[in-house]
């Protein structure tokens, strides 16, 4: 009898569930896997103060979930739904009803107000990808309005940033105006001490759950770098314009960041599931936790044991507090609840939840962070390093190395701002156009190289092998006649057995001339006297400007250790056992192909690749002197996109990416080539 699996929610939890229970039942189509999610992305929410600060572009905190699922039995269904029916079984939206039969319950988190009159309606939050982007583009039109205000009270009112909550949210989103304070400054031309950023916070210290060393050293930070942190100070209000402080003073602000408090969510809390700490009927004067559901030890619903609630919206004592909201949370519950899935369906034992909490980390901006993960303490560059290994980590197991090298090129390659721990090294890209000459050039030499190769008798194969001197001395490459090679071996016996002879021969010849130069000998000793005074003169001249380096000498000498090596281990081992005419077919048609390639434009990343490859087979040969070294420098500089100023790639490319991303093979792979396409 087949089973219906819904996850509801794409977040952390519904990931982490879907990922496993798909790889799980992978081979089995009675099992229905269905993630109902109301947006066609997973959203990194660790990362959106990055875009809410103009760090990064967009796309950097989306992950396409075509592209997380790719080939595997995963149907997304983009949906919102209204209620859920725990009786039947059923999830219902305005258009849709959804069957299940165990349902993982991913509905996440909503900032917390607690209750503090004007805060919902005065502030801006950064709980979801909607938050970051309505943030941003208000920063970027603030700064512009206030350029053009002349009146200096509502003028420092907009260069007036508050951000209430030092915990990770708010620390973060600090730190990333900071960075963007001093670059809108310059882009605008306003003075930095006109700008006030300003962090609020109703406890005594920032960050309380890290340790008080890393917490003094982030605080130091923001100090040094123009942050204003009131701790112990609590919000009572906010109004249009004004943030209301517990002592009766006020702040005057354009952009008040509510990042104080993280609670369940009211969709959640309307299911008429047990909520914690209290369940169902809190004593008098007690309220719920909205919207944090009851769970097991095995990650289900106190209510109905075949609803399995993950991530921010649970509540579950462990070690006598509640499990934090935080992303391991997310994932280990959502791993927990996708294993005791498929022991219910498979008939095994399922598994109590246990929490593995690895650290803590907080970045203030792109340069700088503190970290304690599994118990090594690291600050600076050495934690922003932890920071994005992490992150690869995570993404690496969510949509494989694509995702990886995409987070890295929003990080570092495409990052103009410069705000990250390498500054601008590796943001900036050359322009294909610049790169063309160059292109047709060695593509040009490659295309003269097979050329010259045909020319010296490559594809005589009547003569016999032209590219012996490539193998070691005594290696016979396949396809060659015994008795060519005999007669190579007998014609070097014979040249040796003859050596002796031609040395009388010339020794005769030596005492027959030898009295003749004795004759020349003096006259010959009189010019060498006049001509060494000016000999000397020409030679002081000659040294000082000899060659230093002569160009023309082979990288590695082909008696050498490494071409040794090399030769040996390759070419001995592996190539002389191709036929010696396949082999100088196959190295002449290369070169040339590349060359065309290169002329043309076309698939010019993969002509670079293999052109660095020869290269690279040619210099450990002992082949490549120094002056031909440029060959193997210009296929790197040829790797970015040359193929697309004025070549084939223009057109050839994109509809290659667009073939090869809809096939299984990279889908079910993530070997996507940019996105997918279907």
């Amino acid at each position: 009898m087949g089973k219906n699996i819904v996850i509801l929610g794409g977040g952390y939890g519904g990931i982490a569930a879907a990922k496993k229970l798909a790889k799980r039942y992978k081979q089995q189509p009675d099992v229905t896997i269905t993630l109902i999610d109301k947006h066609p992305f997973h959203t990194l929410m660790t990362e959106l103060h990055e875009v809410a600060g103009h760090r990064v572009e967009p796309d950097s905190v989306r992950v396409p979930y075509v592209k997380i699922f790719g080939a595997s039995r995963v149907k997304v269904q983009l949906d919102t739904i209204e209620t859920i029916d725990f009786a039947k079984n059923q999830l219902k939206s305005a258009t849709k009803t959804y069957s299940y039969d165990y349902l993982v319950l991913g509905s996440g988190a909503e900032p917390n107000f607690f209750g503090i009159p004007g805060i919902k309606e005065n502030s801006f939050t950064l709980w979801s990808f909607d938050d970051a982007m309505k943030l941003r583009y208000h920063v970027d039109a603030i700064f512009e309005k206030a350029v053009a205000e002349q009146d200096r009270t509502k003028r420092q009112q907009m260069l007036t940033f508050v951000v209430a909550g030092a915990g990770f949210t708010g620390i973060e989103m600090a730190g990333e105006l900071i960075e963007w304070r001093d670059t809108m400054c310059a882009k605008w031309v306003i003075p930095k001490s006109e700008v006030r950023i300003i962090v609020v916070e109703a406890l005594n210290s920032i960050l309380p759950i890290l340790e008080e060393d890393l917490r003094d050293k982030v605080e130091f930070y923001m100090k040094k770098h123009g942050a204003e942190l009131l701790t112990g100070t609590a919000i009572t209000g906010a109004e249009p314009g004004v943030v209301k402080l517990k002592d009766g003073s006020s702040l005057e602000t354009s952009t008040f960041i509510w990042t104080a408090g993280v609670d369940g969510n009211t969709w959640a809390d309307g299911l008429g599931l047990s909520n914690g700490p209290f369940g169902k009927n809190p004593p008098e004067g007690k309220r719920n936790r909205r919207g944090r559901l009851l769970i097991t030890d095995e990650m289900r619903s106190v209510d109905y044991p075949n609803v399995f609630p993950v991530g921010d919206n649970i509540w579950f004592i462990e070690n006598e507090k509640p499990l934090p909201q935080i992303v391991e949370t997310a994932v280990q519950t959502g791993e927990t609840a996708a294993h005791n899935i498929i022991a219910d369906i498979d008939g095994a034992a399922p598994k109590k939840f246990k929490s593995n909490f690895h650290g803590f980390m907080v970045s203030v901006g792109g340069k700088y962070a503190v970290s304690n993960a599994m118990g090594i303490k690291l600050s600076g560059i050495f934690a922003q390093f932890m920071k994005h290994f992490v992150n690869l980590h995570y993404l690496i197991g969510v949509a494989g190395l694509n995702q990886c090298w995409e987070y890295l090129k929003h990080e570092f390659l495409n990052n103009d701002s410069g705000r990250t721990f390498v500054r601008g090294f590796g943001s900036y890209r050359t322009r294909g156009y610049w790169l063309l000459p160059l292109r047709l050039w060695l593509g040009l030499m490659w295309v003269f190289e097979g050329i010259n190769k045909i020319g010296e008798g490559w594809f005589a194969w009547s003569t016999g092998s032209k590219s012996g001197w490539m193998f070691s001395r005594g290696v016979t490459q396949a396809g060659v006649s015994q008795a060519a090679a005999d007669a190579v071996s007998g014609a070097s016996d014979e040249v040796a057995a003859a050596a002796p002879a031609v040395d009388d021969l010339f020794g005769a010849v030596d005492d027959l001339f030898g009295s003749a130069e004795d004759l020349y000998s003096a006259g010959a000793d009189a010019v060498s006297a006049a001509s060494d005074a000016g000999g000397a003169a020409v030679d002081a001249a000659g040294g000082a400007f000899k060659a230093v380096w002569d160009l023309t000498k082979p990288i590695f000498s082909m008696d050498g250790v490494i071409a040794t090596w090399f030769r040996t281990t390759f070419m001995d081992g592996i190539m002389a056992y191709i036929p010696f005419q396949g082999f100088q077919l196959g190295v002449v048609l290369a070169e040339i192909a590349i060359g065309l390639m290169m002329i043309g434009g076309l698939f010019t990343w993969w002509a670079a690749v293999i052109s660095i490859v020869m290269c690279l087979i040619f210099t450990l040969s002992g082949m490549f002197a120094w002056n031909q070294v440029w060959f193997l420098f210009a296929g790197f500089l040829l790797l970015g996109g040359a193929g697309r100023a004025f070549g084939l790639d223009c057109w050839v490319v994109p509809v290659f990416k667009k073939w090869w991303n809809g096939t299984r093979f990279a889908r079910k792979r993530y070997f996507y080539l940019d996105g997918p396409s279907k």
